[in-house]
């Protein structure tokens, strides 16, 4: 369970780190995939330094508590999506749901469940 557990969340920090990275080199391309469309150079700027910080650090954070299983360090991550699936929910509430509200937000909640699993694991060892 422990191996399975540091598996599914390294991955998934690998996987962020490497999505975050994508928006520091391709800003443009990753806004688009994330629906967000970048206004001059400035906006450019803005998914390059606040999406890539997101990912990364999310990213980081996550490999980093799988790695040393460390419960504490996968606060990080945790309150990231945690915030994030609360934003898309509110959003749902304010703005309605699109046809593609709902894929993000199980992807959020699975890797938040990964991670309160990894964290209550690696607490007992």
């Amino acid at each position: 369970m422990i191996q399975a557990l540091r598996l599914a969340v390294g991955l998934g920090g690998i996987l962020f780190i490497l999505i975050g990275l994508a928006f520091l080199v391709h800003p443009a391309a990753m806004g688009a995939l994330f629906f967000i469309e970048a206004q001059g150079s400035q906006g450019l700027a803005t998914i390059r330094a606040d999406l890539t910080a997101f990912f990364v650090v999310g990213g980081l954070f996550a490999a980093l508590g799988a790695w040393r299983q460390d419960a504490q360090a996968l606060n990080v991550p945790l309150l990231l999506l945690a915030i994030a699936l609360f934003g898309r929910t509110v959003s749902l509430v304010f703005d309605g749901r699109g046809p593609d509200a709902i894929q993000p937000m199980v992807v959020e909640a699975v890797f938040i469940g990964l991670i309160v699993a990894a964290q209550r694991v690696f607490a007992r060892r």
